[in-house]
């Protein structure tokens, strides 16, 4: 199975050490398109997946017990944070190696200085979600399950979307159809807007 590590825009950040290292939903990505070429390949990549922000916030755990429950079955994961630095210096990485401390990250978290991995994967909300299959295509794109932060009262996350996504992909099946994620939209940098997500928001 499929994805990351090498590209200058990626500042590499591990458990325990800081190593210089409104809603919006997410656009399409094709089915079947190959994952971009970084150096280290990944099942399951979390693009804009910011320290702060309420869709965030609320799956941080679930995200933890996902990727430590499946990491025994071959998945690999990593999560990227794509939020600008000037609008947004508190998702930097000083407050990354913080989260990754105290949540206990079983996965590499990177920090996308120039957003052009995010652009990459035409991420336009946070977080968004990727599965690469063997052949390292894309076989998934969409929300994590059907909770939200906002539900009054809220609701436990269920996983349900995710883990029916990567047991298809872990048993060579295709994923179920995937309905978009939503989230606060990723803090571009002033002028680093990609077109897509200035045509998305104007769609929404």
């Amino acid at each position: 199975m499929a994805l990351l590590a090498t590209s200058r825009s990626v500042v590499a950040l591990g458990p325990g050490r800081r190593t210089i290292v409104r809603a919006t939903e997410s656009v399409d990505l094709p089915m079947g398109v190959s994952a971009p070429p970084f150096e280290v390949r990944y099942s399951l990549v979390v693009v804009g997946r910011a320290s702060t922000g309420p869709y965030v916030v609320h799956l941080k755990t679930a995200i933890v017990d996902v990727v430590n429950e499946y990491s025994k079955k071959g998945l690999k994961a990593v999560a990227i944070s794509s939020n600008s630095l000037q609008t947004h210096p508190k998702d930097g990485p000083d407050r990354m190696a913080e989260d990754a401390q105290k949540y206990g990250y079983p996965f590499p978290y990177l920090f996308d200085e120039s957003q052009e991995v995010a652009k990459a994967y035409k991420a336009a909300c946070t977080p968004e979600f990727y599965i690469f299959d063997s052949d390292h295509k894309l076989t998934y794109h969409g929300q994590w399950d059907s909770t939200r932060p906002k539900q009054d009262p809220p609701h436990i996350p269920t996983s349900a979307d995710i883990r029916a996504a990567l047991d298809a992909v872990l048993a060579g099946q295709p994923a179920p159809k995937s309905r978009p994620s939503i989230g606060c939209n990723i803090k571009w940098t002033p002028g680093n807007e990609p077109e897509y997500f200035g045509a998305q928001m104007v769609k929404k």
